[in-house]
């Protein structure tokens, strides 16, 4: 049996730089939350079968869990032959821009390299997680990174300054598919990527928080107008800078002090108690 703790992401950045015949490219600064999903792999002698389970209802079981996807994947490349059990334990909310799909999946194989003593590095992980989602190269090395292709070429850079971060998702659940088919490359905004590496090098944190940019939030924030309202009251109530991270629906608050972040965290409670509120800090 093996334990992998799963951190979600969050963007600093994500710009849409162009259109292929059946993807995007983006070009995006990506960063690890201290937000956690935690997925338990037991070896299951004397059979094939993979089995997901999970102590959430709306967690896919089955083949239509990437974290099964990525673990069949991993088991044929390295000619093992046994079944296998994937627990998952949640609190990343589900298609909210957080890659907690993702963060399982990476978990996933992380726990099977150590479970079977496979000698492999993360760049090999990274080949057979990049078969089934482009968000799970990041989550299998972490930290931040600059992100470009589809997402799965990655430059690992400097991660930013501590700060406390405060998650609130309104608990809608949004297709990453149908938000890259709705945007249009002309409502492409300015390109951050640069203006954001530079404050992180300098560790200012005023300006990672002003440079912080997201391409797809008006074409979520369009099905889902609740977006806009929580960045405007996170704003309000004292964070230094907010943004829709990834296809949304989660929105993500900056803020230096604790004082100030329970401040924050209290009032989104108070205002938004129908969602879900985190209080975590950036990893990176």
């Amino acid at each position: 049996m093996m334990r992998e703790k799963a951190p979600a992401k969050i963007n600093l950045t994500l710009a849409v730089t162009g259109k292929q015949e059946d993807f995007h490219d983006v070009e995006m600064i990506m960063t690890t939350i201290d937000l956690a999903d935690y997925v338990t792999v037991t070896a299951v002698p004397n059979t094939r079968r993979i089995v997901v389970e999970s102590d959430s209802e709306i967690v896919p079981r089955g083949k239509k869990n990437i974290a099964y996807q990525v673990a069949e994947l991993f088991l044929k490349k390295y000619n093992i032959h046994t079944g296998l059990n994937i627990f998952i334990e949640k609190r990343i909310p589900i298609a909210g821009g957080l890659a907690g799909g993702s963060a399982n999946a990476a978990a996933t194989l992380r726990a099977l390299r150590q479970l079977f003593d496979v000698d492999c590095t993360n760049e090999e992980l990274c080949e057979i997680g990049a078969q089934v989602g482009s968000d799970i190269p990041f989550c299998i090395i972490g930290g931040t990174a600059i992100a470009t292709g589809r997402g799965e070429i990655l430059t690992p850079i400097k991660s930013p300054p501590k700060c406390w971060v405060i998650i609130v998702n309104p608990r809608m659940s949004v297709s990453t598919r149908d938000i890259y088919r709705k945007f249009r490359l002309e409502d492409a905004g300015e390109i951050n990527t640069t203006a954001m590496l530079n404050a992180i090098e300098r560790e200012d944190f005023n300006e990672i928080c002003a440079y912080l940019s997201n391409d797809l939030e008006p074409v979520t924030t369009k099905i889902f107008p609740v977006i806009n309202e929580i960045r405007k009251e996170m704003i309000a109530n004292g964070a230094s800078g907010a943004r829709m991270s990834g296809s949304g629906a989660t929105v993500f608050a900056l803020v230096y002090t604790e004082k100030k972040a329970n401040h924050l965290y209290r009032q989104m409670k108070k205002k938004f108690s129908e969602y879900t509120v985190h209080m975590t800090r950036m990893l990176g």
